[in-house]
């Protein structure tokens, strides 16, 4: 969600930062300076659950914000070494059961409920998984900025590497790509780990219409 919100104010303000700056504008370096800091500040205020602290980066956010250097060749081990973290961070199913009722893990991946300022601090939010996935051929209208999951347990199977790979990409995207669009939904507080569960099912139960 972090994100989302800093991705939101560059596009939106962005030129017209730069052109008070007298200069063209530019994506990463400069990202962090006082003008931009201040554009920030002034431009959301808390309201409900949606509060300022979701304007603070972490270092993974703060190393994805300037995308050209962190995909250079000379940023190798600094990508690798934010993976490690956040794969240090992945909290594993509490019982060592990862599969929930994939029924419940559509419900999930269809809701896009959460994290808004009208949205109160107890209620569950929705994974919001069709946004950027097809996932059951049923519902056609999805996302594609990431890849089609259409036969995801089918053709993985259901191997404990599997399983834990599943579970990592879902609690915590930046495990295996330091500057991975998905959220990190189980570390950041997103999903719980029984939502993850369903998802978990939604994607590899052999009853899912995922794998039909």
């Amino acid at each position: 969600m972090k994100h989302f919100v800093v991705l939101a104010a560059l596009l939106l303000s962005g030129p017209a930062l730069a052109q008070s700056a007298g200069k063209p504008a530019a994506w990463g370096p400069g990202a962090d300076d006082a003008a931009f800091a201040a554009m920030l500040k002034t431009s959301f205020k808390d309201k409900g659950i949606a509060t300022l602290d979701r304007l603070k980066q972490d270092e993974t956010q703060a190393f994805c914000s300037d995308p050209g250097a962190a995909s250079s060749p000379a940023a190798a081990a600094q990508r690798e070494r934010i993976e490690a973290a956040n794969l240090a961070t992945v909290k594993w199913p509490s019982d060592g059961k990862y599969l929930g009722d994939w029924k419940e893990g559509e419900k999930l991946a269809q809701s896009g409920r959460g994290l808004t300022w009208t949205d109160k601090a107890d209620q569950p939010n929705g994974a919001n998984c069709y946004n950027c996935h097809q996932i059951t051929p049923q519902e056609i209208s999805h996302g594609t900025i990431g890849p089609s999951l259409l036969g995801y347990g089918k053709v993985r199977g259901t191997s404990e590497d599997v399983l834990k790979a599943t579970w990592a990409k879902i609690w915590n995207a930046k495990a295996t790509n330091a500057c991975s669009l998905m959220p990190r939904s189980g570390h950041m507080g997103i999903l719980g780990e029984a939502q993850v569960r369903h998802l978990m099912a939604l994607l590899l139960d052999p009853q899912s219409p995922v794998n039909k």
